[in-house]
């Protein structure tokens, strides 16, 4: 049996920190991102974005900022900090267990050198290097950005590293 096409290409995950400016720069500077958009304020009102926004969050989200960024593949991060409740850094980051995200995975042909650039820049190695294929080279390991949002960084592409 042929497996289906895909019916979608990835396009964006969306980070929540305490405090976007700094995120923009940590993002841009240690993992060499591109600022597309923002950081834009959206308010609790009744202008467009104000409407769309509280039909997402709901009403009490008084107001936000986000911004666009986007990697060399243009697969993107989406960084928001709110108002309300004020975004802050979580105590246990690391639910794997619960259902819903609790990572993303960027490709990085030098793990070890981007481990040593999260670290030097305030994020934090999660686990020690994991090498799945040694022949091959593959090998994957978890970080975290400062604010705590986990980061799986691999050697290959997706595809490559897990393709059968």
């Amino acid at each position: 049996m042929m497996p289906q096409s895909p019916r979608f290409a990835f396009s964006h995950v969306g980070v929540t920190v305490p405090d976007v400016a700094l995120a923009i720069d940590w993002y841009t500077t240690t993992l060499g991102m591109y600022l597309l958009v923002g950081p834009l304020e959206v308010l609790e009102d009744d202008g467009p974005l104000g409407k769309a926004a509280t039909g997402i969050y709901g009403v009490g989200f008084t107001r936000f900022q986000f911004a666009h960024l986007a990697g060399i593949d243009g697969i993107g991060i989406e960084l928001f900090e709110f108002d309300s409740p004020k975004s802050v850094r979580r105590n246990d980051n690391f639910e794997f267990w619960m259902g819903g995200i609790y990572h993303f995975s960027l490709t990085a042909p030098d793990v070890s050198g981007m481990v040593d650039l999260i670290v030097a820049a305030g994020g934090r190695q999660r686990s020690e290097i994991l090498v799945i294929n040694e022949e091959k080279d593959y090998s994957l390991v978890y970080c975290e950005d400062p604010w705590g949002t986990v980061i799986e960084l691999c050697s290959h592409p997706y595809s490559q590293l897990w393709a059968g």
